[in-house]
């Protein structure tokens, strides 16, 4: 056994043995911050045009319109939706309905033009959105691999700080954060996007919901 082998091997021993206070983290973080609805959506949509998604408001009543508006000027003729998605916000698409399963591998889904969701919660201050793997947002694969993902978020789901947007989650459900389209930088600083989810983000606010 070599030196180093015995000194982490006596760490790990005194490690096992010592005993293990309670820790308690302060949760004072700042939270019951609000806005009007009006500044709110000013704000969240503010957050998302930086970070280069596309925004469209709408009422409840033009959900099925402004989706398959969305979707046309994307050129997007075959989608996928999660199960539980309300079938009727595509009531005015004309294209291909594929509605997504766990059976269908995840390499299929690139084959799909685009994605449309719903979303769990999301943050005005930071211009991210939540999804909770609920069913009408489905699994993380079907909101990773399409290039396009047209996701659906009700202003009154929209909280205007962190703290808050996280207090509505279920910690046990599985989070994705979207923050725009997926982006990085290479080397000499030059944005990339599509590396490491959808290429491009049509969010769909609905302002009486």
């Amino acid at each position: 056994m070599s030196a180093r082998e015995t000194v982490l091997g006596r760490v790990r021993d005194a490690l096992t043995l010592a005993p293990k206070p309670p820790v308690t983290v302060p949760r004072a973080y700042r939270t019951g911050t609000t806005l009007p609805d009006r500044e709110r959506l000013a704000l969240f949509t503010d957050r998302l045009v930086d970070y280069k998604a596309q925004v469209h408001p709408c009422t409840a009543a033009g959900t099925a319109d402004t989706l398959a508006r969305v979707l046309r000027e994307r050129g997007a003729r075959t989608v996928g939706v999660p199960a539980g998605l309300d079938r009727s916000w595509l009531a005015a698409f004309d294209g291909t309905v594929q509605v997504d399963s766990a059976d269908i591998p995840a390499p299929r889904l690139d084959a799909l033009d685009g994605v449309v969701t719903a979303s769990a919660v999301a943050c005005a201050e930071t211009g991210t959105i939540f999804l909770d793997g609920s069913a009408d947002q489905g699994r993380r694969a079907l909101s990773l691999v399409p290039d396009l993902h047209v996701c659906v978020v009700d202003l009154s789901a929209v909280e205007v700080g962190v703290p808050d947007a996280l207090a509505r989650l279920v910690p046990a459900r599985p989070t994705t954060l979207i923050s725009g389209p997926s982006a990085t930088s290479d080397i000499e600083l030059e944005r990339v996007e599509g590396v490491h989810g959808p290429r491009m983000l049509d969010v769909v606010i609905r302002t009486d919901v």
